[in-house]
C-alpha cells in the first residue's frame, strides 16, 4: 500500500492520506476517492497531475513509481458538459434555423410583395443541403464518432456554437432566402458563356448536386474509418488507412471543405464564402497539428508521401 496527498494548484491540502494498493489502483479510483470527500468533484471535472504529467483516468498507479508522501496536484476544470450534447446542441442551431427563413420569410423580411417571396430552386437546394448535412452531423455524433475526451466546461459551449447558430445559421439562412433576389443567385460561370440556354443551368446543378453528395458519402466513410480505428471505451491510436486515409492525413476535413464549397458555389452568396473560408481556416489548423501529432507518435512508421489535407498538394 502506498500513502499520497492531494492539494490544489495553490497548495492547499484537500486529502491528507490517500491509500491505494501501488499494484492494482488506477487513477480512476483517486478520481472516486476525490469525488467522494467533495460531491461536485465528479471526476470528468477533475485534472490531476503529478510533476507535470498528467494522470489518465485509465492509467495504472503504478505507471507513476509514486513513493508515500507524494503530492498529487488537482485543478478544478468547472462544470462539465459531454461532447456528444455539444455536437448535438451546436448542429440543431442550423436545422431549427433555415426552415424558418424559408418557410416564413414574411417575418424575416417584412414589406415585401407576395409574389417576392417565391423561392428560386437554387435557395430549395440550398435549404436541402444545409439540413440534410446537419442532420448527418447529428446521426454521426450519436452512431458514429468516439471522443477522445468526455467533456469539456460549460463555459465554451457559446463559443463553439457561435460558428452553427450566428455563422451557419442566422447570417447563412438570412442571406440565401432573401426574396426577390434573382440578380443574388446569379451563376458565376454565366459570365463564361452558360447564361443562355436553361439547360446549361440545370446541367451545372445536377453537377454540383452530385459533387456534394460525393463529398457527404466521402466524409461519413472517412468518419467510420477513423471510428473502427478505436474500439469503445480505449484511447488506444493506431494509423488510419483506406478510402482518403493513402493521400492526406485528413481526408474528412477535405471532404467537408468541398461540400461547404460547393454550397459556395451554388449560392453565390458572400455569407457562404464566410462560412466556408472560417470553417477551411479552422479545419486546416485542426488539420496541420494533427498530421504533426501523427508523425510525433508514429514517427518512421508514419508514411511519408502523405499530405495534410489536399492530395498531392499539402
Amino acid at each position: 500500500m502506498i500513502n499520497l496527498v492531494v492539494k490544489d494548484r495553490k497548495g492547499k491540502v484537500l486529502l491528507p492520506s490517500l491509500e491505494l494498493d501501488e499494484l492494482t489502483s488506477t487513477v480512476s479510483q483517486i478520481n472516486s476517492k476525490i469525488n467522494q470527500k467533495f460531491k461536485h468533484m465528479y471526476p470528468s471535472r477533475q485534472r490531476l497531475t503529478f510533476e507535470n504529467k498528467v494522470l489518465q483516468k485509465e492509467d495504472p498507479i503504478s505507471k507513476f513509481d509514486f513513493k508515500n508522501g507524494d503530492v498529487i496536484q488537482l485543478k478544478d476544470l468547472g462544470p462539465q458538459i459531454g461532447w456528444t450534447t455539444v455536437f448535438l446542441i451546436e448542429y440543431f442551431g442550423p436545422i431549427f434555423i433555415h426552415p424558418l427563413f424559408y418557410f416564413f420569410p414574411n417575418i424575416f423580411y417584412p414589406g415585401y410583395a407576395e409574389a417576392d417571396y417565391q423561392k428560386s430552386n437554387v435557395q430549395a437546394l440550398a435549404l436541402i443541403m444545409v439540413v440534410l448535412h446537419f442532420l448527418k452531423r447529428e446521426f454521426e455524433t450519436i452512431f458514429v464518432h468516439r471522443f477522445s475526451s468526455e467533456t469539456m466546461p460549460y463555459t465554451n459551449l457559446p463559443k463553439n456554437c457561435f460558428h452553427y447558430w450566428v455563422l451557419g445559421g442566422f447570417n447563412l439562412a438570412y442571406w440565401i432566402y432573401k426574396p426577390n433576389n434573382a440578380g443574388y443567385f446569379k451563376f458565376i460561370w454565366t459570365k463564361l458563356g452558360f447564361e443562355n440556354g436553361i439547360d446549361d443551368q440545370y446541367l451545372i446543378l445536377a453537377t454540383l448536386i452530385a459533387l456534394w453528395t460525393f463529398a457527404q458519402l466521402s466524409n461519413y466513410k472517412t468518419h467510420c474509418i477513423l471510428r473502427d480505428l478505436r474500439p469503445p471505451g480505449l484511447k488506444t491510436r493506431k494509423i488510419p488507412q483506406g478510402y482518403g486515409f493513402n493521400l492526406v492525413s485528413c481526408p474528412n476535413y477535405f471532404f467537408e471543405m468541398l461540400g461547404w464549397f460547393v454550397i459556395s458555389l451554388m449560392t453565390n452568396s458572400l455569407a457562404s464564402y464566410m462560412f466556408f473560408f472560417v470553417g477551411a481556416a479552422q479545419m486546416t489548423d485542426w488539420a496541420v497539428k494533427k498530421h504533426l501529432r501523427y508523425k510525433k507518435d508514429f514517427k518512421s512508421e508514419y508514411p511519408k508521401n502523405r499530405k495534410i489535407l489536399f492530395p498531392f498538394i499539402f
